[in-house]
C-alpha cells in the first residue's frame, strides 16, 4: 500500500509539474482541448511594408530582438558574420526524406538529413517554383520568375538567356566581404556573362545545364534514331558542352570533367570533393563564405554511383541516388565540423521542385497532388531543413509559410548586406531570420503566390489555397498521359476553387461556395500582389486573370 501511495504521489507530482509548464506556455486549463500551433492565424495579423520594393512582412518584435541577441553573441565569439550553405537537390520530393514520412518507408533511408532536421528546424510548407530554372532564379534573386522572365528551363540548344541583370544574393554578399562559391548544376544560362562566376560568385565548378542534357541523346531506349546513326550522334554532341566546367570571375568557364554514360555516375561525388576542399580552405580565412551547392541527383535519368547502385531498400536507381545524396550531405557537414566552422554556419537543405511524374519509376515521392511542372502541392511544396547548432533551437517543426525567395532576403540580412539590395527591383522574398533563430519563432510571411510561367494561378493563405485557374496535365494525346510539361491552363468560370490543405492535401474538394466568408480577406491579398506589377513592370504580360472580375483583373 505504501508503495502504491508513493507511486501515486509521483504521478500527481509529474502532473502538477506538467500542468505548471503548460500554464507558463499560456495553454488553456479549463477543460478545453489543448493544441500547439506552429503557425499563427493570418486572418488576424497584418503585414507591414518596410520599403516600397519589399514584400510586406509580419513583424514579430520579440523574436526579432531574440534573433539580434543571438547573432550579436555569435559574432562576438567568432569575430565574423555567419557562413551560409545552401544545398539544393534536384527533383527530390517532399516525401522522400525520412522525417517527412519517407526514408525507409519508400525504400531509401536518409539518416543524415533526418538528423539535421531533428536537430534543427523542419519546415513543412516551404515552396519552390514548378520547375528548376524558375526556382533557381527565385532563390538567387529573391524575385518571382514573372519578374526575371525565367519562366521555364531552357531547352537543349537554346543556351539560356541568363538572369537579365538581376542582382544575385551571391553578388550582394560578395560586395559585403563574403567569399562566394557555386558548385553544381546551374541551368540559368550558358554564355559567359550568364555563368555563375560572372554574376556574383568568385568561382564555379559544375555542369551548366540539366543532367538529362548530357545523357538522354545517348540512351538507346529513348533515342535509337540518334544512337544508331553516327552522323546524327556527332551532330547531337555539338549542341552541349558535355562536361563539368570551372572558372573564376571575369573568365569563361572551361571543361574540366567529361560527362558520359559512365562518368555521370560520379558527378555528385566530384561536386562533394570540391565542396569539402572549399570548406577546408575557408578554415584559415578571416572572411565568411556563401556556398551554393546544387546536386546533380536526383534528376532523371538516374545513374547511381557504383558504391550505391542497388544499395537502397528499393534497389531502384532513384532510391539509390537519394541514399547517395544523403551521404554527400553528411560529408559536407562533417567537413564543417572537422574544421570548427559548423557552429558559425547556417545550413539550408531543400529541393528545386517536386518529383517528375513522367519518369516513373525513376521518380521521387510526394504525399500531395501533382508533381514537377504543376502548381499543385506536389509540384511546389518541397523539403525544408534549416540547421545551425546553438542558433536554431533543435527539434522544431513548423508549418509557417516560407518561399524560396525568402532565402535571398534572409541571407542578405544575416550577412548584414540588406543595404546592397537594389531599390529598382521588387523583392518577393521576406527576411525570415527571426523566424529561424527565435526558439519559438513564427513565420514572417502571410501568403504564398502560385505562378505557372506567366499565368497567375492563385494563392495560399493560412491553410487555404485558392486556385483561380485549372491546370490540366492528364491527356490521352500525350506520352505519358500524365505529363505536366505538356499541360494546359483553363480559366475558372465561377471564381476558382478553394482548398483547405489541412483536411484536403490532395486538393480534391474545392470548397469555394461553402467558404464565402473568407473571400473578403483573401481577395485583397491577391489584389495587393498583382498591384506590385504596375509599379515594377514584369518581363512579360501577366496572364490568367480572367477569373478575377473588376479592377483586379486590369
Amino acid at each position: 500500500m505504501l508503495k502504491l501511495i508513493t507511486n501515486l504521489c509521483g504521478i500527481i507530482t509529474t502532473i502538477a509539474i506538467s500542468t505548471s509548464a503548460l500554464a507558463q506556455e499560456n495553454f488553456p486549463l479549463d477543460g478545453r482541448v489543448i493544441q500547439s500551433h506552429t503557425a499563427e492565424d493570418v486572418l488576424f495579423v497584418k503585414a507591414q511594408l518596410s520599403a516600397k520594393n519589399f514584400e510586406p512582412a509580419i513583424v514579430h518584435k520579440a523574436q526579432i530582438a531574440e534573433a539580434k541577441r543571438k547573432l550579436k553573441a555569435l559574432e562576438n565569439k567568432t569575430g565574423k558574420r555567419p557562413n551560409i550553405v545552401v544545398i539544393l537537390m534536384d527533383d527530390v520530393g517532399w516525401g522522400d526524406i525520412g522525417v517527412n514520412g519517407g526514408g525507409a518507408a519508400v525504400g531509401a533511408v536518409t539518416p543524415n538529413m533526418d538528423k539535421l532536421a531533428t536537430q534543427g528546424l523542419r519546415l513543412t510548407s516551404l515552396y519552390s517554383q514548378p520547375s528548376c530554372t524558375p526556382t533557381r532564379a527565385t532563390l538567387l534573386t529573391g524575385q518571382l520568375p514573372i519578374r526575371t522572365g525565367l519562366l521555364r528551363p531552357a531547352l537543349p540548344g537554346e543556351g539560356g538567356k541568363g538572369l537579365g541583370g538581376a542582382k544575385t544574393i551571391a553578388k550582394i554578399l560578395q560586395e559585403s566581404g563574403y567569399t562566394t562559391q557555386a558548385i553544381g548544376k546551374w541551368h540559368l544560362g550558358q554564355h559567359k556573362n550568364a555563368q555563375p562566376q560572372n554574376v556574383g560568385f568568385d568561382h564555379y565548378f559544375g555542369p551548366l545545364t540539366s543532367s538529362d542534357d548530357y545523357t538522354s541523346f545517348l540512351e538507346p531506349w529513348r533515342n535509337p534514331d540518334i544512337v544508331n546513326d553516327d552522323k546524327r550522334m556527332n551532330w547531337a554532341k555539338q549542341s552541349e558542352t558535355l562536361a563539368m566546367v570551372a572558372g573564376k570571375s571575369g573568365d569563361e568557364a572551361k571543361p574540366v570533367f567529361d560527362i558520359n554514360m559512365q562518368s555521370i555516375r560520379l558527378v555528385d561525388e566530384e561536386l562533394t570533393k570540391y565542396g569539402v576542399n572549399f570548406i577546408k580552405k575557408q578554415q584559415s580565412s578571416d572572411k565568411p563564405f556563401f556556398l551554393y551547392f546544387a546536386t546533380r541527383g536526383a534528376h532523371f535519368d538516374n545513374y547511381p554511383h557504383p558504391d550505391f547502385a542497388g544499395k537502397s531498400g528499393a534497389k531502384y536507381p532513384y532510391r539509390d541516388v537519394i541514399m547517395e545524396l544523403d551521404y554527400r550531405i553528411g560529408q559536407l557537414v562533417a567537413s564543417l565540423e572537422q574544421t570548427d566552422q559548423l557552429d558559425n554556419t547556417l545550413i539550408v537543405i531543400t529541393s528545386d521542385n517536386g518529383p517528375m511524374l513522367e519518369t516513373f519509376p525513376d521518380m521521387g515521392h510526394t504525399p500531395f497532388r501533382g508533381g514537377k511542372g504543376t502548381t499543385f502541392e506536389g509540384g511546389v511544396r518541397v523539403p525544408g531543413i534549416f540547421y545551425w547548432p546553438g542558433m536554431i533551437n533543435p527539434g522544431r517543426v513548423s508549418d509557417g509559410l516560407f518561399d524560396m525567395a525568402d532565402i535571398f532576403t534572409t541571407a542578405a540580412s544575416l550577412g548584414k548586406a540588406s543595404n546592397k539590395i537594389p531599390k529598382s527591383a521588387y523583392i518577393d522574398g521576406i527576411d525570415q531570420s527571426s523566424f529561424l533563430l527565435s526558439d519559438k519563432g513564427l513565420s514572417n510571411r502571410r501568403s504564398i503566390f502560385y505562378w505557372a510561367g506567366s499565368v497567375f494561378m492563385g494563392m495560399r493563405f493560412g491553410e487555404y489555397k485558392w486556385l483561380i485557374n485549372d491546370l490540366q496535365y492528364e491527356s490521352k494525346n500525350t506520352w505519358p498521359h500524365a505529363s505536366p510539361f505538356q499541360s494546359s491552363v483553363t480559366p475558372s468560370v465561377y471564381g476558382g476553387k478553394l482548398f483547405n490543405l489541412y483536411i484536403d492535401p490532395l486538393e480534391e474538394h474545392g470548397l469555394l461556395p461553402l467558404k464565402q466568408p473568407f473571400i473578403p480577406v483573401l481577395l485583397p491579398e491577391i489584389k495587393r500582389h498583382l498591384s506590385t506589377f504596375k509599379t515594377f513592370k514584369p518581363k512579360t504580360r501577366l496572364r490568367g486573370l480572367e477569373a478575377l472580375s473588376g479592377e483586379i483583373a486590369k
